[in-house]
Protein backbone atom coordinates (compact mmCIF):
# COMPACT_ATOMS: atom_id res chain seq x y z
CA UNK A 1 0.00 0.00 0.00
CA UNK A 2 0.98 3.64 -0.37
CA UNK A 3 2.26 5.72 2.50
CA UNK A 4 0.38 8.79 3.66
CA UNK A 5 2.24 11.46 1.67
CA UNK A 6 -1.04 12.53 0.10
CA UNK A 7 -4.06 13.63 2.10
CA UNK A 8 -7.68 12.94 1.25
CA UNK A 9 -8.01 16.53 0.02
CA UNK A 10 -5.02 16.05 -2.31
CA UNK A 11 -6.46 12.81 -3.66
CA UNK A 12 -9.83 14.37 -4.37
CA UNK A 13 -8.25 17.29 -6.22
CA UNK A 14 -6.06 15.00 -8.34
CA UNK A 15 -8.82 12.49 -8.97
CA UNK A 16 -11.37 15.11 -10.00
CA UNK A 17 -8.80 16.63 -12.37
CA UNK A 18 -7.97 13.22 -13.86
CA UNK A 19 -4.28 13.56 -12.95
CA UNK A 20 -3.88 11.14 -10.04
CA UNK A 21 -2.02 8.50 -12.06
CA UNK A 22 0.56 11.07 -13.20
CA UNK A 23 0.98 12.43 -9.68
CA UNK A 24 1.68 8.98 -8.26
CA UNK A 25 4.49 8.52 -10.77
CA UNK A 26 5.93 11.97 -10.09
CA UNK A 27 5.95 11.25 -6.35
CA UNK A 28 7.42 7.79 -6.99
CA UNK A 29 4.47 6.23 -5.17
CA UNK A 30 3.42 4.09 -8.12
CA UNK A 31 6.14 1.57 -7.29
CA UNK A 32 4.51 0.95 -3.91
CA UNK A 33 1.57 -0.61 -5.74
CA UNK A 34 3.72 -3.19 -7.58
CA UNK A 35 3.34 -6.91 -6.96
CA UNK A 36 4.71 -8.46 -3.78
CA UNK A 37 8.11 -10.12 -4.11
CA UNK A 38 7.10 -12.91 -1.72
CA UNK A 39 4.83 -14.75 -4.19
CA UNK A 40 6.10 -18.31 -4.62
CA UNK A 41 3.32 -20.14 -6.45
CA UNK A 42 0.54 -19.27 -8.84
CA UNK A 43 -2.52 -20.86 -10.45
CA UNK A 44 -3.04 -20.49 -14.19
CA UNK A 45 -6.46 -18.86 -14.53
CA UNK A 46 -7.42 -20.16 -17.98
CA UNK A 47 -6.25 -22.68 -20.55
CA UNK A 48 -3.66 -21.80 -23.17
CA UNK A 49 -1.67 -19.14 -21.31
CA UNK A 50 1.82 -19.03 -22.87
CA UNK A 51 5.25 -19.24 -21.30
CA UNK A 52 7.71 -16.93 -23.09
CA UNK A 53 11.51 -16.93 -23.15
CA UNK A 54 11.50 -13.23 -22.15
CA UNK A 55 9.02 -10.91 -20.34
CA UNK A 56 7.49 -9.58 -23.56
CA UNK A 57 4.37 -10.54 -25.50
CA UNK A 58 6.27 -10.88 -28.79
CA UNK A 59 8.98 -13.12 -27.30
CA UNK A 60 9.29 -16.76 -28.32
CA UNK A 61 6.66 -19.07 -26.83
CA UNK A 62 8.13 -22.07 -25.04
CA UNK A 63 4.83 -23.85 -24.33
CA UNK A 64 1.27 -23.28 -23.09
CA UNK A 65 -0.19 -23.97 -19.67
CA UNK A 66 -3.42 -25.78 -18.86
CA UNK A 67 -6.17 -24.20 -16.76
CA UNK A 68 -5.60 -24.45 -12.99
CA UNK A 69 -2.03 -25.67 -13.42
CA UNK A 70 0.00 -24.67 -10.35
CA UNK A 71 3.37 -23.13 -11.16
CA UNK A 72 6.45 -22.26 -9.13
CA UNK A 73 7.35 -18.57 -9.33
CA UNK A 74 11.12 -18.35 -9.07
CA UNK A 75 11.45 -14.58 -9.49
CA UNK A 76 9.42 -11.46 -10.26
CA UNK A 77 10.33 -8.97 -12.99
CA UNK A 78 8.65 -5.59 -12.48
CA UNK A 79 10.03 -4.13 -15.71
CA UNK A 80 8.50 -6.39 -18.34
CA UNK A 81 6.15 -5.31 -21.10
CA UNK A 82 3.00 -3.61 -19.84
CA UNK A 83 -0.01 -5.88 -19.84
CA UNK A 84 -2.12 -2.91 -18.82
CA UNK A 85 -1.16 0.74 -18.16
CA UNK A 86 -0.45 -0.04 -14.50
CA UNK A 87 1.01 -3.54 -14.61
CA UNK A 88 4.37 -4.50 -16.07
CA UNK A 89 4.98 -7.38 -13.66
CA UNK A 90 5.98 -10.76 -15.09
CA UNK A 91 6.62 -14.03 -13.29
CA UNK A 92 9.59 -16.23 -14.03
CA UNK A 93 8.34 -19.81 -13.89
CA UNK A 94 10.52 -22.71 -12.74
CA UNK A 95 13.59 -20.73 -13.81
CA UNK A 96 12.56 -21.55 -17.38
CA UNK A 97 10.63 -18.65 -18.86
CA UNK A 98 8.17 -15.82 -18.19
CA UNK A 99 4.43 -15.31 -18.10
CA UNK A 100 2.40 -12.15 -17.49
CA UNK A 101 1.28 -11.77 -13.89
CA UNK A 102 -2.26 -10.75 -14.79
CA UNK A 103 -2.94 -14.30 -15.97
CA UNK A 104 -1.82 -15.95 -12.73
CA UNK A 105 -3.56 -16.03 -9.34
CA UNK A 106 -0.99 -16.01 -6.50
CA UNK A 107 -1.70 -19.02 -4.28
CA UNK A 108 -0.41 -20.99 -1.33
CA UNK A 109 -0.96 -24.53 -0.08
CA UNK A 110 -1.84 -24.48 3.61
CA UNK A 111 -3.53 -27.68 4.75
CA UNK A 112 -5.77 -27.32 7.79
CA UNK A 113 -6.64 -29.32 10.85
CA UNK A 114 -10.40 -29.98 11.06
CA UNK A 115 -12.65 -28.19 13.52
CA UNK A 116 -15.94 -29.70 14.61
CA UNK A 117 -17.64 -26.94 16.60
CA UNK A 118 -19.39 -25.15 13.74
CA UNK A 119 -22.07 -22.77 15.12
CA UNK A 120 -25.70 -23.70 14.50
CA UNK A 121 -26.23 -20.78 12.10
CA UNK A 122 -23.02 -21.53 10.21
CA UNK A 123 -19.57 -20.00 9.83
CA UNK A 124 -17.45 -18.57 7.03
CA UNK A 125 -14.77 -20.87 5.61
CA UNK A 126 -11.90 -19.93 3.31
CA UNK A 127 -10.12 -22.17 0.79
CA UNK A 128 -6.38 -22.37 1.59
CA UNK A 129 -5.12 -24.50 -1.32
CA UNK A 130 -4.83 -23.59 -5.04
CA UNK A 131 -8.13 -25.37 -5.77
CA UNK A 132 -10.42 -27.93 -4.23
CA UNK A 133 -13.11 -30.05 -5.89
CA UNK A 134 -16.35 -30.34 -3.96
CA UNK A 135 -18.48 -33.46 -3.82
CA UNK A 136 -22.25 -33.82 -3.88
CA UNK A 137 -22.07 -36.23 -0.93
CA UNK A 138 -19.44 -36.53 1.82
CA UNK A 139 -17.50 -39.39 0.24
CA UNK A 140 -14.25 -39.50 -1.72
CA UNK A 141 -15.86 -41.27 -4.67
CA UNK A 142 -19.09 -39.29 -4.68
CA UNK A 143 -20.11 -37.31 -7.77
CA UNK A 144 -18.07 -34.16 -8.18
CA UNK A 145 -19.65 -30.74 -7.61
CA UNK A 146 -17.99 -27.49 -8.62
CA UNK A 147 -14.38 -26.46 -8.11
CA UNK A 148 -13.41 -23.96 -5.42
CA UNK A 149 -10.36 -21.72 -5.67
CA UNK A 150 -7.79 -20.25 -3.33
CA UNK A 151 -9.13 -17.36 -1.24
CA UNK A 152 -12.78 -18.03 -1.98
CA UNK A 153 -15.19 -18.05 0.94
CA UNK A 154 -18.18 -20.30 1.59
CA UNK A 155 -20.87 -20.71 4.23
CA UNK A 156 -20.05 -23.78 6.31
CA UNK A 157 -23.04 -25.45 7.98
CA UNK A 158 -21.40 -28.37 9.77
CA UNK A 159 -18.48 -30.78 9.93
CA UNK A 160 -19.09 -34.41 8.98
CA UNK A 161 -17.02 -37.51 9.75
CA UNK A 162 -17.50 -40.33 7.25
CA UNK A 163 -16.51 -43.29 9.38
CA UNK A 164 -16.46 -45.83 6.54
CA UNK A 165 -13.69 -43.86 4.83
CA UNK A 166 -12.33 -42.14 7.93
CA UNK A 167 -12.66 -38.84 6.07
CA UNK A 168 -13.71 -35.43 7.39
CA UNK A 169 -15.75 -32.92 5.38
CA UNK A 170 -17.27 -29.49 5.71
CA UNK A 171 -20.80 -29.13 4.42
CA UNK A 172 -21.22 -25.80 2.61
CA UNK A 173 -24.43 -24.20 1.43
CA UNK A 174 -24.76 -22.32 -1.86
CA UNK A 175 -27.51 -19.72 -1.35
CA UNK A 176 -27.85 -19.13 -5.10
CA UNK A 177 -28.21 -22.79 -6.10
CA UNK A 178 -29.91 -23.71 -2.82
CA UNK A 179 -27.75 -26.82 -2.66
CA UNK A 180 -25.22 -28.38 -0.31
CA UNK A 181 -21.71 -29.39 -1.31
CA UNK A 182 -18.90 -31.06 0.59
CA UNK A 183 -15.32 -29.85 0.91
CA UNK A 184 -12.36 -31.87 2.28
CA UNK A 185 -11.72 -30.31 5.67
CA UNK A 186 -7.97 -30.05 5.10
CA UNK A 187 -8.60 -27.64 2.18
CA UNK A 188 -10.60 -25.07 4.16
CA UNK A 189 -9.95 -22.77 7.10
CA UNK A 190 -12.81 -21.71 9.34
CA UNK A 191 -12.58 -17.94 9.76
CA UNK A 192 -12.46 -16.91 13.41
CA UNK A 193 -14.82 -14.36 14.91
CA UNK A 194 -11.84 -12.10 15.70
CA UNK A 195 -11.21 -11.69 11.96
CA UNK A 196 -14.73 -10.37 11.41
CA UNK A 197 -14.78 -7.56 13.95
CA UNK A 198 -15.03 -3.95 12.81
CA UNK A 199 -11.63 -2.46 11.94
CA UNK A 200 -10.81 0.98 13.41
CA UNK A 201 -13.90 0.93 15.63
CA UNK A 202 -12.86 4.12 17.45
CA UNK A 203 -12.97 6.19 14.24
CA UNK A 204 -16.36 7.95 13.86
CA UNK A 205 -18.41 6.64 10.94
CA UNK A 206 -18.43 9.96 9.11
CA UNK A 207 -14.63 10.17 9.29
CA UNK A 208 -14.28 7.03 7.17
CA UNK A 209 -14.48 7.37 3.40
CA UNK A 210 -13.44 5.50 0.25
CA UNK A 211 -12.29 7.20 -2.93
CA UNK A 212 -12.18 5.32 -6.26
CA UNK A 213 -10.35 6.91 -9.20
CA UNK A 214 -11.43 5.01 -12.30
CA UNK A 215 -8.80 6.62 -14.53
CA UNK A 216 -6.02 5.47 -12.20
CA UNK A 217 -7.86 2.22 -11.28
CA UNK A 218 -7.10 3.02 -7.67
CA UNK A 219 -9.09 2.49 -4.46
CA UNK A 220 -8.08 4.52 -1.41
CA UNK A 221 -9.56 4.68 2.08
CA UNK A 222 -9.25 7.55 4.54
CA UNK A 223 -9.83 8.17 8.21
CA UNK A 224 -10.36 11.91 8.16
CA UNK A 225 -7.45 13.21 6.06
CA UNK A 226 -5.23 10.20 6.83
CA UNK A 227 -4.69 7.62 4.10
CA UNK A 228 -5.05 4.11 5.57
CA UNK A 229 -5.47 1.92 2.47
CA UNK A 230 -4.63 1.96 -1.24
CA UNK A 231 -4.86 -0.72 -3.90
CA UNK A 232 -5.08 -1.05 -7.67
CA UNK A 233 -8.44 -2.38 -8.77
CA UNK A 234 -10.26 -3.60 -11.86
CA UNK A 235 -13.47 -1.67 -12.35
CA UNK A 236 -16.25 -2.21 -14.88
CA UNK A 237 -15.30 -2.79 -18.50
CA UNK A 238 -16.83 -0.97 -21.46
CA UNK A 239 -20.57 -1.59 -21.55
CA UNK A 240 -20.69 -2.56 -17.86
CA UNK A 241 -18.93 0.45 -16.34
CA UNK A 242 -18.76 1.02 -12.61
CA UNK A 243 -21.17 3.87 -11.82
CA UNK A 244 -19.74 7.25 -10.82
CA UNK A 245 -21.09 9.28 -7.94
CA UNK A 246 -21.58 9.11 -4.19
CA UNK A 247 -22.62 5.86 -2.53
CA UNK A 248 -22.56 3.92 0.73
CA UNK A 249 -21.69 0.31 1.54
CA UNK A 250 -25.17 -0.47 2.79
CA UNK A 251 -25.36 -4.22 2.15
CA UNK A 252 -22.61 -6.77 2.66
CA UNK A 253 -21.88 -10.47 2.80
CA UNK A 254 -18.74 -12.56 3.37
CA UNK A 255 -19.47 -14.96 0.49
CA UNK A 256 -21.63 -14.51 -2.60
CA UNK A 257 -22.27 -16.74 -5.62
CA UNK A 258 -22.19 -14.13 -8.40
CA UNK A 259 -23.72 -14.95 -11.78
CA UNK A 260 -25.64 -13.37 -14.62
CA UNK A 261 -26.89 -16.71 -15.97
CA UNK A 262 -30.48 -16.34 -17.04
CA UNK A 263 -30.08 -12.59 -17.53
CA UNK A 264 -27.41 -12.46 -20.22
CA UNK A 265 -26.84 -13.96 -23.66
CA UNK A 266 -23.19 -12.97 -23.94
CA UNK A 267 -20.35 -12.64 -21.40
CA UNK A 268 -21.97 -15.05 -18.97
CA UNK A 269 -20.16 -15.48 -15.67
CA UNK A 270 -20.76 -17.97 -12.87
CA UNK A 271 -18.56 -17.38 -9.84
CA UNK A 272 -19.26 -19.23 -6.58
CA UNK A 273 -17.62 -18.11 -3.37
CA UNK A 274 -16.79 -14.51 -4.27
CA UNK A 275 -15.23 -13.26 -1.02
CA UNK A 276 -15.75 -10.20 1.15
CA UNK A 277 -18.49 -8.35 -0.74
CA UNK A 278 -19.35 -4.78 0.21
CA UNK A 279 -22.20 -3.67 -2.09
CA UNK A 280 -22.87 0.00 -2.79
CA UNK A 281 -25.80 -0.16 -5.26
CA UNK A 282 -29.01 -2.14 -5.53
CA UNK A 283 -27.84 -3.41 -8.95
CA UNK A 284 -25.11 -5.53 -7.36
CA UNK A 285 -22.06 -3.27 -7.71
CA UNK A 286 -19.61 -4.14 -4.96
CA UNK A 287 -16.04 -4.18 -3.74
CA UNK A 288 -15.03 -7.84 -3.57
CA UNK A 289 -12.15 -10.27 -3.76
CA UNK A 290 -11.22 -11.81 -7.09
CA UNK A 291 -9.80 -15.22 -8.01
CA UNK A 292 -10.32 -15.38 -11.79
CA UNK A 293 -7.59 -12.87 -12.68
CA UNK A 294 -4.69 -10.90 -11.22
CA UNK A 295 -4.80 -8.08 -13.75
CA UNK A 296 -5.49 -5.08 -11.50
CA UNK A 297 -5.18 -1.77 -13.31
CA UNK A 298 -7.39 -2.79 -16.23
CA UNK A 299 -11.20 -2.28 -16.31
CA UNK A 300 -12.55 -5.80 -16.78
CA UNK A 301 -15.44 -6.42 -14.39
CA UNK A 302 -19.20 -6.34 -14.95
CA UNK A 303 -19.50 -3.17 -12.88
CA UNK A 304 -17.98 -4.25 -9.59
CA UNK A 305 -14.63 -3.15 -8.19
CA UNK A 306 -12.35 -6.21 -8.29
CA UNK A 307 -9.65 -6.37 -5.60
CA UNK A 308 -7.19 -8.96 -4.29
CA UNK A 309 -8.98 -10.96 -1.61
CA UNK A 310 -6.96 -9.63 1.33
CA UNK A 311 -7.61 -6.06 0.20
CA UNK A 312 -11.33 -6.75 -0.17
CA UNK A 313 -11.32 -8.28 3.30
CA UNK A 314 -9.80 -5.10 4.75
CA UNK A 315 -12.57 -2.95 3.25
CA UNK A 316 -15.20 -5.50 4.30
CA UNK A 317 -14.06 -5.26 7.92
CA UNK A 318 -13.37 -1.53 7.86
CA UNK A 319 -16.72 -0.41 6.41
CA UNK A 320 -20.13 -0.22 8.00
CA UNK A 321 -22.44 -1.98 8.54
CA UNK A 322 -20.48 -4.62 10.40
CA UNK A 323 -21.68 -8.14 9.56
CA UNK A 324 -21.96 -10.39 12.64
CA UNK A 325 -19.97 -13.67 12.43
CA UNK A 326 -23.16 -15.76 12.36
CA UNK A 327 -24.77 -13.73 9.53
CA UNK A 328 -24.32 -14.53 5.85
CA UNK A 329 -25.66 -11.15 4.70
CA UNK A 330 -26.84 -7.81 6.06
CA UNK A 331 -28.91 -5.11 4.31
CA UNK A 332 -29.35 -1.67 5.86
CA UNK A 333 -30.49 0.94 3.31
CA UNK A 334 -29.33 4.45 4.10
CA UNK A 335 -26.42 3.26 6.21
CA UNK A 336 -22.82 2.33 5.42
CA UNK A 337 -19.46 3.96 4.78
CA UNK A 338 -19.20 6.83 2.27
CA UNK A 339 -17.80 6.21 -1.22
CA UNK A 340 -16.86 8.70 -3.93
CA UNK A 341 -16.25 7.32 -7.43
CA UNK A 342 -14.73 9.59 -10.07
Amino acid sequence: MLNSQLSRRDFLKLASAGTLAFALKDLRLDRALAASSTIKHGRITWSGIPLYDAPFFNANKIHHFGADQVIEITSIDENGEQGNPFNSVWYQVNGEGYTYSGWVQPVETNYQKPKFNVPEKGQVGEITVPFSDTKKAPYVYAERGYRLFYGTTHWVKRAIITREEKSIWYEIYDFHLKKYFYVPSHDMRLVSNDELTLASPDVPDEEKSIVVDLSAQLVTAFEGEKLVFSQRCSSGAKGTETPKGNFRTYHKGPSVHMTNQGDAIENIYNLPGVPWCAFFTGAGNAFHGTYWHNDYGRPRSHGCVNLPSESAKFLYRWTKPNVPPDADYIHLPGEGTKIQIF
